[in-house]
């Protein structure tokens, strides 16, 4: 599985961004596929996740509520709707992905992953 994340870029706080992963090999439907992120100088965190069949959505509390993860499994794309951001969401954002039934919130669950882009928001 090939992982490639996109739509990341500068907004200002308050605003919207949509990254995208796709996905590409074989089975994306069984995928269950997650977002991570990474800010300077901290550890990578847990945003959203989503199971292979997408009844099941997780967050972190930090974006509960004002990021949404969807998926189209006809596409073999995930998608990471980002809105009402703050400056403290800038990171460079993963999609990971791994095959199994649950949406997964631990980074260690996931075997694949997508080489990150950069969201950043100024104040």
């Amino acid at each position: 599985v090939q992982l490639q994340a996109s739509g990341g870029g500068l907004v200002q706080a308050g605003g919207s961004l949509r990254l995208s992963c796709a996905a590409s090999g074989r089975a994306f439907s069984r995928l269950a596929m997650g977002w991570f992120r990474q800010a300077p100088g901290k550890e990578r965190e847990f945003v959203a996740a989503i199971s292979w069949s997408g009844g099941s959505t997780y967050y972190a509390d930090s974006v509960k509520g004002r990021f949404t993860i969807s998926r189209d499994n006809a596409k073999n794309t995930v998608y990471l709707q980002m809105n009402s951001l703050r400056p403290e969401d800038t990171a460079v954002y993963y999609c990971a992905a791994d095959y199994g039934g649950s949406a997964y919130t631990a980074s260690r669950e996931y075997g694949y992953w997508g080489q990150g882009t950069q969201v950043t928001v100024s104040s």
